[in-house]
């Protein structure tokens, strides 16, 4: 069974839509400018990845050779979405601080998933 991708990106990709739009009318009047900036930062970062889910589920149609670490570059998209977004969601609308502390797990998932995305394409130019 392949994994989800596509379907997480999309999920994904619904939810940092949502969150952009609450922040956009729920939250404008309520947050601070710099907690209105971190919000929108979690809400870019969730879509660029969500968006780089749907790629990655592409991705593995075309290079079958490549599925390994390309499967391990999504779950890591994934988890950066949770650790990275998630954190300043719950940073902002909860107050939850320590949560920051779990925000660079996230963007160092991130950087480990796009690192892995390289290394495949490299890999397939190389043949």
């Amino acid at each position: 069974m392949k994994p989800p991708f596509l379907l997480l990106g999309a999920v994904c990709a619904f939810v940092a839509v949502a969150m952009g739009a609450f922040g956009a009318h729920g939250l404008k009047a309520v947050l601070t400018p710099g907690q209105l900036a971190v919000y929108q930062t979690a809400v870019h970062y969730q879509m660029w990845h969500a968006l780089g889910l749907i790629g990655i589920a592409c991705l593995e149609q075309i290079f079958p050779a490549g599925a390994a670490l390309l499967r391990w570059a999504g779950w890591l998209m994934l988890a950066g979405i949770v650790l990275f977004s998630g954190s300043l969601y719950g940073l902002v609308l909860f107050g939850f601080s320590a949560l920051g502390l779990i925000t660079p797990f996230g963007g160092a998932s991130f950087l480990a998933a796009w690192l892995l995305l390289a290394v495949t394409a490299h890999r397939h130019t190389q043949r």
